[in-house]
């Protein structure tokens, strides 16, 4: 069984999303996001902007970013608010999700919701804070994606994945060395569904929320 990892830093195989690191370009085989990551903001954020819309026609872009909040290692607020604004913009417009990256920003976040009407799909990766902060922006079109923090069954992911909504649920590797299996078989056994239950019900989550479908 094939499973989709939806926001990965190392893989490229085809049943993923690889997310683009800064000068690289996409392969033409391989599903991708492309933004700037809070990190690597500065004030010539501009000119990068430049190559993220580029990068975003191609039709095996399936995602922005990752774009979002860092109170700890981002630059000033008011730049990552301004740049996330557009990123947000680019991503309503193409009608594909917003990958989130969201460091004790979590106010930022609500800000932008509760402000904004046209509000893209987000997607907010690696999960793994207190269920009542989920539960806060639900009313918003924001679904999760879980990590490596399922395997610990303790772990404030695997709370959230048990209370979660299913069709607001997706999976990835991100940075870790892990395979998406190993994901998707704890998830599995926290959700008490088959691993094809849980991949059919991903696909579909995804195929709602964006107008770059997956097979």
């Amino acid at each position: 069984m094939t499973f989709f990892d939806f926001h990965t830093h190392h893989s490229l195989l085809k049943r993923s999303i690889h997310n683009l690191a800064e000068q690289e370009d996409p392969k033409p085989d391989s599903y991708f996001s492309v933004g700037i990551h809070p990190w690597n903001l500065n004030e010539e954020w501009e000119k990068e902007f430049v190559r993220v819309k580029e990068f975003s026609s191609l039709s095996n872009c399936l995602a922005i970013g990752e774009s979002g909040f860092d109170r700890l290692w981002g630059p000033d607020l008011d730049l990552q608010r301004k740049v996330f604004y557009e990123h947000a913009k680019l991503a309503y417009e193409l009608q594909i999700p917003l990958i989130l990256h969201l460091v004790k920003g979590h106010d930022l976040l609500l800000e932008y919701l509760k402000s904004e009407v046209r509000v893209p799909q987000i997607i907010w990766h690696g999960f793994n804070l207190k269920s009542h902060m989920a539960e806060q922006v639900l009313d918003f079109p924001i679904s999760f994606s879980f990590g490596k923090a399922i395997l610990k069954s303790d772990s404030n992911a695997s709370h959230w994945l048990k209370k979660c909504p299913i069709d607001r649920v997706f999976f990835e590797t991100d940075d870790s060395q892990l395979s998406i299996d190993s994901i998707y078989k704890s998830a599995s056994v926290i959700l008490q569904l088959s691993e094809e239950e849980l991949t059919l019900q991903v696909r579909n989550n995804w195929n709602k929320i964006s107008s770059r479908k997956i097979e």
